[in-house]
C-alpha cells in the first residue's frame, strides 16, 4: 500500500520522532487491525492528514454458513492523548450522536469505526444559516455532563480545554518576550478574557473540534465524526465552527456577513451573548494560530479570522 508523501511530510512535522516510529510500524498495524477484525479491500481516504483513515469491509461468519459483510472506517493514529480521549468520548456517545465505535485498541492507537452513508459533509450545503441550524442541533445532542453518574470513570481520560489554552503562555518565551506575528492588542485582549470565559460554569464534555467537515449526514441523520473529547465551558464549541469551512476569508466582506448571521443564529438558539460567541470565536482562532506556528503550517487564515472577529466585536480595526 503505497502511504502518500504530504501524508508522511504532516505525521513528521506535527510528531517528530514519535511520528517516524509510527510511520515505520504502520504497515504491519493495518495488517494485524484486519487480521484481528476481519478486514479486508483496505483503502485510504484521499485526504489524509493527521491520521491514517482508510475504507475497508468487514466480514464476519454468523453460525456455519452466513457471512455478513458490513463497510467500516478503520482509523490508525499515533498514540497520544487525544486519541484516548476520542476513543473515551466515542463509547460515552455510544452512537447517539456520533458514528459508533465498533472496537479499538487503545495502546496501539487504533479505532474501528461505523461508515456513516451517505456520509455528506455539512460543509457540502449551500445555505449557511441551514448548516449553522443543523451545527447547533448536533452539538446539543451530543454534549454530556462528564461528571454524571456512570461517567465518572471515564473523565479522567479526556482532555482538559485549560490545558490546551494553557500553551498561549508559551508564546511571549518563545518570542523574547514580544508576541511575535501577534497583534499585540489581539494578545492582550484574549489574554483578559479568559479568565471570564472559564468562569463559564456550564461545563459539558464537548467535541472540540466541531466543524463542517466533521458533521457528515447517515441513515440516522447529521452525526459527528473525530470527537476530540474535551472538558470544558460549553462556549468553546463554536469556535472551531466560526472559522470554518477553511479559508472562507478570501472575500472579506462575504464572511464578515457570514459570521453576523451566525452569532445572531448561535445567540438565538443557545441564548448566549454576542460578546460571548465572538470572544470564544477569537480565543479559539488565536489558540489555532499558535498550534500552527509552533507545527510549521500557515498561520495567517486563523489570524485573519480573530482579527475579524474582534473588529466585528468593536467595530473598529482597533487591533492595528
Amino acid at each position: 500500500m503505497q502511504i502518500p508523501d504530504p501524508f508522511i511530510t504532516t505525521i513528521q512535522n506535527v510528531f517528530k520522532e514519535d511520528g517516524r516510529k509510527f510511520l515505520a510500524v504502520l504497515p504491519v498495524l493495518i495488517e494485524d487491525a484486519s487480521q484481528r477484525w476481519g478486514l479486508k479491500d483496505v483503502q485510504p481516504v484521499s485526504n489524509l492528514s493527521y491520521n491514517f483513515v482508510a475504507f475497508a469491509k468487514r466480514v464476519s461468519t454468523r453460525f456455519a454458513s452466513t457471512i455478513k459483510q458490513e463497510d467500516v472506517i478503520l482509523k490508525i493514529g499515533v498514540p497520544n492523548p487525544e486519541l484516548t480521549s476520542e476513543i473515551a468520548a466515542l463509547k460515552l456517545f455510544s452512537g447517539d450522536g456520533a458514528c459508533r465505535l465498533l472496537e479499538a485498541d487503545e495502546k496501539h492507537g487504533i479505532l474501528l469505526l461505523e461508515r456513516l452513508k451517505p456520509g455528506t459533509m455539512l460543509s457540502e450545503l449551500k445555505n449557511d444559516d441551514e448548516r449553522t441550524h443543523i451545527a447547533v442541533d448536533v452539538m446539543q445532542k451530543i454534549w454530556r455532563d462528564p461528571f454524571a453518574v456512570g461517567y465518572g470513570s471515564l473523565s479522567d481520560q479526556f482532555i482538559k480545554l485549560s490545558d490546551w489554552f494553557d500553551a498561549l503562555k508559551q508564546i511571549r518565551p518563545h518570542f523574547d518576550g514580544g508576541t511575535g506575528p501577534f497583534p499585540k492588542k489581539l494578545l492582550e485582549y484574549v489574554e483578559l478574557v479568559l479568565p471570564e470565559l472559564f468562569a463559564d460554569k456550564k461545563v459539558k464534555l464537548l467535541h472540540g473540534d466541531f466543524h463542517h467537515f466533521n458533521i457528515l449526514s447517515s441513515e440516522r441523520g447529521w452525526l459527528v465524526i473525530d470527537p476530540k473529547g474535551v472538558i470544558g465551558p460549553a462556549g468553546y464549541e463554536i469556535g472551531p465552527l466560526m472559522i470554518n469551512p477553511w479559508n472562507s476569508t478570501s472575500d472579506k466582506v462575504d464572511f464578515k456577513a457570514q459570521t453576523e448571521r451566525r452569532v445572531s443564529i448561535l445567540a438565538e438558539r443557545l441564548g448566549w451573548e454576542r460578546e460571548t460567541i465572538l470572544n470564544w470565536a477569537a480565543a479559539h482562532a488565536v489558540l489555532s494560530t499558535w498550534w500552527d506556528i509552533q507545527d510549521g503550517m500557515d498561520w495567517k487564515y486563523t489570524m485573519g479570522c480573530a482579527q475579524l472577529f474582534f473588529e466585528i466585536s468593536n467595530g473598529s480595526n482597533w487591533y492595528n
